[in-house]
């Protein structure tokens, strides 16, 4: 009795360091009746606007289908996320989902959650070298091959001097970014259409280390660049902050991802040229649905697959599009992603 009661008190403690938020219905107690599935959701980080979203649309659409989730957020620390995920498993949930902050690192948390009979999720972002259950993204090698064709064609008709604003190396998803626009890039560059006068990879994806590669990349070239192909909106940031302070700004073709409101500001006020709009909703509303069922044991079919490094994962993958000043009203904002009054800052 000791023991179990030590170890009750253990989870309690362990929960509230590491701020977990226990969702359970309005009014904050358990809901009476069958037990209801607990859902695990282990956050890379919630200091980036878009995960606030899908924090918000996950857990609601994981109560509408009477499921409640526990979320956790590691900051962007592996260590820290490891523990959240034991944590997790030591509140008893029945299945965990998981954005990693470091692909690699995290497969550590998919074999604690096997070990104790717990499927895993990996939420946008491919978990490594595990027997991982399920990956749930966009089309991410699409998300490049879109970047670039929107450049190449904006850019046809000249040589144009382009710099590359590659994402972070931890992130699987940065090199699935990077192959999707080589698709494009390598026969333009073959063809003598685009020249990449640098490039360079930034770290943690934020938006100083993309400040420093755009500065790097005009010490090299001066002023002589047309575009800058940044694989996220956050890189996009960085490197137009640069380009307000050599005059630069709206003059030279930026890209995204994510669409930001910032950089939805940005796209119509001129600064960016295009962002890829991914349904954030549709993400973490399939996420929570596959998750419900996970956790009820429930049949999944995924129809794809990507390799982790071990195993061919089962796989899901959404579409994406492009945003641009012309798409703003029909793609973002029609679909209340954000409001006409916060783009437009009416």
């Amino acid at each position: 009795m000791k023991t179990r009661l030590a170890f009750v008190i253990l989870s309690l403690v362990l929960s509230i360091l590491i701020g977990i938020t226990l969702h359970r219905g309005k009014t904050g107690n358990a809901i009476s009746g069958p037990k209801r599935p607990l859902i695990g959701l282990s956050m890379d980080t919630l200091e980036v606007e878009r995960w606030k979203h899908d924090r918000d649309l996950f857990v609601a659409r994981a109560k509408e289908l009477g499921a409640d989730v526990l979320v956790v957020s590691a900051n962007g620390n592996d260590t820290r996320q490891i523990r959240d995920c034991e944590a997790l498993i030591s509140n008893g949930i029945d299945a965990l989902v998981i954005i990693p902050h470091d692909g690699a690192a995290m497969a550590k948390s998919v074999e604690l959650a096997h070990e104790a009979g717990i499927p895993a999720l990996a939420y946008d972002r491919l978990i490594l070298n595990c027997d991982l259950d399920l990956y749930l993204t966009f089309d991410n090698i699409r998300v490049g091959e879109l970047q670039a064709g929107y450049l190449v064609e904006k850019l046809k008709g000249r040589k144009a001097r382009i710099v590359r604003l590659l994402g972070s190396k931890t992130d699987n998803n940065a090199f699935l970014f990077k192959q999707g626009q080589d698709n494009i890039l390598d026969p333009a560059i073959a063809r003598g259409d685009i020249e990449i006068v640098h490039e360079d990879w930034c770290d943690g994806w934020r938006p100083e280390n993309a400040k420093k590669a755009v500065n790097a990349a005009i010490t090299k070239a001066g002023h002589n660049i047309d575009a800058i192909l940044c694989s996220a909106d956050i890189l996009a940031a960085g490197a137009i902050q640069v380009l307000l302070e050599e005059g630069l700004a709206g003059k030279v073709l930026v890209t995204g991802q994510d669409a930001d409101l910032t950089a939805c500001q940005r796209i119509v006020e001129g600064t960016q040229t295009m962002s890829i709009y991914k349904p954030i909703k549709n993400l973490a509303n399939t996420a929570a649905e596959l998750a419900v069922k996970m956790a009820k044991r429930e049949v999944i079919v995924a129809k794809q697959e990507l390799t982790n490094g071990k195993i061919n994962v089962p796989s899901i993958f959404l579409p994406v599009h492009v945003v641009d000043k012309d798409s703003m009203e029909s793609l973002v904002i029609a679909d209340g992603f954000h409001t006409r009054e916060s783009v437009y800052k009416n």
